[in-house]
């Protein structure tokens, strides 16, 4: 799954002077999508039980985020060690925000994302001595010169020598083409914000995608820094974004994605 929302917790209404000011790859993802979702989400701040995929993706990530820390605090963090954080945030995340779960489903989802985290931690081709240069990093970047608003983000890892990882939970074996593409957005906005915040450009751009198989898979997709066609195309969507917050553009877009969305019955009713 990939996300494209902020977590329930921070879904708050917002009006459109302050979704104008900052944007996010989460958020410029979802009104690439369906602005009508968008508005819902961001606009409205209609909150919904988390959903069970979105759930272990969160689950995966807060391990992986102590992992990497461990390493970059030269600390030991053994797959026991991860275990026991691991069935401890398992329940704390549920007791910050309701999840929806279909009858039995708790226990199949969670030895999933265990079976993930298991993987990752005997296989990641992260060097388990390599210090990282962040971990978690929240950034931003002033894009107010290009009329654009101020990018916002935070960087899932960033390895020795400014190699920027996303991580990824996926519900199928991903090709590299269409990882690469759908990812285009949060991977471009990471290089940007990189480059913003260290005037280095990064040493490259890779996703770190586990896929919830019946037996589990790590798939890595790597790509070079950010080259000028992708930056000119993710300053296009901004321009969108924009343009289209202010004629308040809040319009559906039925497709196949609407299986997954938990507006659907709000946008049913839209007129």
């Amino acid at each position: 799954m990939i996300a494209t929302v902020e977590p329930i917790a921070t879904a708050k209404p917002k009006s459109i002077a302050e979704l104008r000011q900052t944007v996010s790859a989460s958020r410029l993802n979802t009104w690439l999508s369906c602005r009508l979702k968008f508005y819902f989400h961001y606009v409205r701040g209609i909150r919904k039980p988390k959903t069970a995929a979105l759930h272990v993706g969160t689950s995966v990530h807060g391990i992986l985020k102590l992992w990497n820390k461990a390493r970059w605090r030269r600390q030991p963090f053994t797959v026991e060690m991860a275990r026991e954080q691991f069935d401890t945030l398992w329940q704390t995340d549920q007791a910050q925000e309701k999840v929806r779960w279909e009858q039995g489903e708790e226990a199949d989802e969670k030895q999933t994302a265990w079976s993930l985290l298991d993987l990752y931690l005997k296989r990641s081709p992260i060097p388990p001595n390599e210090m990282p240069e962040g971990v978690e990093v929240s950034v931003e970047a002033d894009l107010s010169k290009h009329g654009l608003p101020k990018l916002i983000g935070i960087i899932d890892l960033i390895r020795a020598g400014g190699r920027i990882v996303d991580f990824k939970t996926v519900g199928q074996t991903p090709k590299e083409e269409k990882a690469i593409h759908t990812n285009e957005v949060q991977l471009t906005g990471y290089a940007l914000l990189y480059r913003a915040n260290t005037g280095k450009v990064e040493g490259g751009r890779d996703l770190h995608q586990l896929v919830k198989t019946k037996t589990p898979k790590l798939i890595v997709t790597q790509q070079g820094p950010m080259t000028q066609p992708q930056q000119t195309r993710l300053f296009r969507q901004m321009e969108s974004y924009v343009a289209g917050l202010d004629r308040q553009d809040f319009v559906p877009s039925p497709g196949m994605q609407c299986s997954m969305c938990s507006f659907i019955n709000e946008c049913k009713r839209w007129s």
